[in-house]
């Protein structure tokens, strides 16, 4: 262990050297973030509450201060239908909302502006939307919103990535987005309140918003004129966006920030805090800024930056296991825009599923996750997040940091060093050099990239940034997205949602499928996952136990952190709670004083 450090260590410490000659700060106040951490301060992530515990009295007015920590601008896509990042998705969690509300295990309640009745023997739901229900702009919501939201996505035109295996169940829709027919016939409106949906099968994922049931609606009085091939870069979409939610966007300065106001028409009431301002925040600036009293609320803090801010008296620290997790994926194909699917190219050069897992078992997450993160990232064995209890497999044993393995099934596989480089050539004797694209992000996040291409080295693999260096988020998602050929592996993370199943994110017809790997047998798997058969519980679960196997084995992408998320809370709001079993509840939450107070 005291080598790995060392070899962590030292690599940390030239990357800082030159970040620091680059920038002409010698005051070493950016070390800090870098320098390997203790492993007797591992946090016992189980101390971190679910909500604040505020008694103070509440202040009238007062404007919420938001920090929204990226190290890129965000795009400005606010519609469910088009977004893309994590970053908008938090900006519209604001600014409007699901139709239904979920519990504690993430299936559909119907406490929410909708609720659905499931008939299984005849593949339909039937969703009621609440009377009254209004748009930000007093315009009541009407079924037609709802069924408009399944429109865009299926319209041959539409330019987002959502028109996947789960939508082609509705009914009547693959007819409609190949143009033969102008309405989906699956989607039949009942009466002003009502919605029927016939699907061609139903699983239990329809009970925690899968099976193709969309869980948004989209304002069609204003948008419904406007070419399906424009929405995406509309007003409607990217400067006034309606809202369903608690605020509505008031300003948007491109990339940077949001002023949100309170939206008077909210269904479960106007919020108490009338305005609110997001702002972008890198991630080196975010403890000192928590510090001194500029922010509220933190969405995706680093825990990287745990060190700096746990024994701050300005603030509550929340945390819960998080929806996600970061994994390395394999370029292994194409997809095709034109009959929309993934095509697998069995000569890809990382074709090789032996080669892929040889590098899984040559990086050293262990020591990455328990220098960096202080317990609170921890290396995944799967791509289920544990906090999927009733389908996450915790028997698998994931690739565990082990070079020698590594270097066996490269020597085994073929791939040597044949002119004694230390540099392993490819199966025919010529030069091996692997592309990997990385995001980039503070300096601990750039360190740790660094690190990721020397483990590689030490087994014999040349594997170099693509063009050289990391690349900013908004480019490298667009970059993995048309499958640029620059980039043979790449590490992403994915924010799962609350619905467990992996269609979405691995289905032939999925563009989010980026590794662009499929085969008959996982579309089997996939298919079983959400099959009518799956509604006995335990066929289910043995599915998803040999989905987590069979992706695994054959590691088209391989799972590397789970994380577990901090979010730094001001000791002046009060109200909050991140509570996956509490719906969101940014209207009930108050300001006890003027200012937000910086720590003593």
């Amino acid at each position: 262990m005291k080598n790995k450090k060392w070899s962590l260590f030292a690599i940390l410490l030239t990357f800082v050297l030159i970040l620091t000659a680059c920038s002409g700060d010698d005051s070493g106040s950016k070390k800090s973030s870098t320098e390997p951490k203790d492993t007797e301060k591992k946090v016992d992530a189980a101390l971190f509450p679910l909500a604040v515990d505020n008694k103070d009295e509440a202040v009238e007015g007062g404007t919420l201060n938001v920090a929204l920590v990226n190290n890129a601008p965000f795009q400005g896509i606010f519609s469910y239908a088009f977004y893309e990042d994590a970053y908008d998705a938090e900006i519209l969690s604001y600014a409007t909302t699901s139709l239904f509300d979920v519990d504690g295990n993430f299936m559909i309640t119907d406490t929410g502006i909708a609720k659905m009745d499931v008939d299984e023997d005849n593949n339909k739901v039937t969703i009621k939307i609440r009377e009254g229900v209004k748009w930000s702009d007093g315009e009541p919501l009407k079924i037609e919103d709802l069924i408009y939201a399944y429109e865009i996505i299926a319209h041959k035109d539409y330019t987002g990535i959502r028109y996947d295996t789960d939508f082609r169940n509705i009914v009547g829709i693959e007819e409609y987005n190949a143009g033969t027919a102008d309405t989906i016939s699956g989607l039949k409106k009942v009466d002003e309140t009502t919605l029927e949906i016939s699907f061609k099968k139903l699983s239990p994922a329809i009970y925690s918003g899968g099976d193709g049931l969309w869980t948004y609606a989209e304002p069609s009085h204003v948008m419904k004129d406007i070419p399906v091939k424009d929405l995406e870069t509309s007003d409607p979409v990217r400067k006034t966006p309606l809202s369903l939610g608690a605020y509505v966007i008031d300003n948007i300065v491109k990339g940077e920030s949001v002023k949100l106001v309170a939206n008077e028409h909210y269904f479960r009431g106007e919020p108490k805090i009338k305005e609110a301002i997001i702002k972008v925040v890198p991630g080196e600036q975010i403890a000192a800024a928590i510090k001194s009293g500029e922010y509220d609320y933190v969405s995706n803090f680093p825990t990287q930056q745990y060190e700096a801010i746990k024994d701050l008296d300005n603030i509550t620290i929340l945390g819960r296991p998080e929806l996600y997790y970061q994994y390395i994926g394999f370029k292994l194909g194409k997809f095709d825009t034109t009959e929309k699917i993934v095509k697998t190219d069995t000569n890809a050069k990382m074709s090789d599923k032996a080669l892929r897992q040889a590098m899984g078992y040559a990086i050293d997450v262990e020591n990455v996750a328990s220098e960096y993160y202080y317990g609170l990232r921890e290396r995944a064995n799967s791509l289920i997040p544990p906090v999927f209890t009733s389908f996450y497999d915790e028997s698998l044993e994931g690739y565990k940091y082990d070079p020698e393995k590594a270097k066996k099934l490269l020597d085994d596989a073929g791939y040597k060093d044949v002119n004694n480089d230390k540099i392993r050539e490819d199966k025919d004797g010529k030069p091996l050099q692997i592309n990997f694209a990385a995001i980039s992000g503070t300096e601990a996040d750039e360190a740790i990239v660094s690190y990721y291409l020397q483990n590689w080295k030490d087994v014999g693999l040349n594997v170099t940034l693509t063009s050289g260096r990391t690349i900013e988020i908004n480019s490298f998602y667009d970059r993995v997205e048309a499958d640029d050929p620059e980039i043979d592996v790449y590490m992403g993370a994915w924010g799962t949602g609350t619905n467990p199943s992996p269609v979405g994110l691995y289905g032939k017809e999925s563009p989010f499928n980026y590794s662009r790997y499929s085969s008959d047998k996982l579309t089997e798997l996939l298919t079983d996952i959400d099959s009518p058969k799956a509604m006995d519980a335990k066929f289910r679960t043995d599915k998803f136990k040999e989905w987590q196997e069979y992706m695994a084995e054959n590691s088209p992408v391989i799972p590397v952190t789970f994380r577990y998320e901090l979010v730094p809370v001001s000791k002046r709001l009060k109200g909050v709670t991140i509570d996956y079993a509490v719906p969101s509840n940014f209207h009930e939450w108050e300001l006890t004083a003027e200012k937000v107070p910086a720590a003593k």
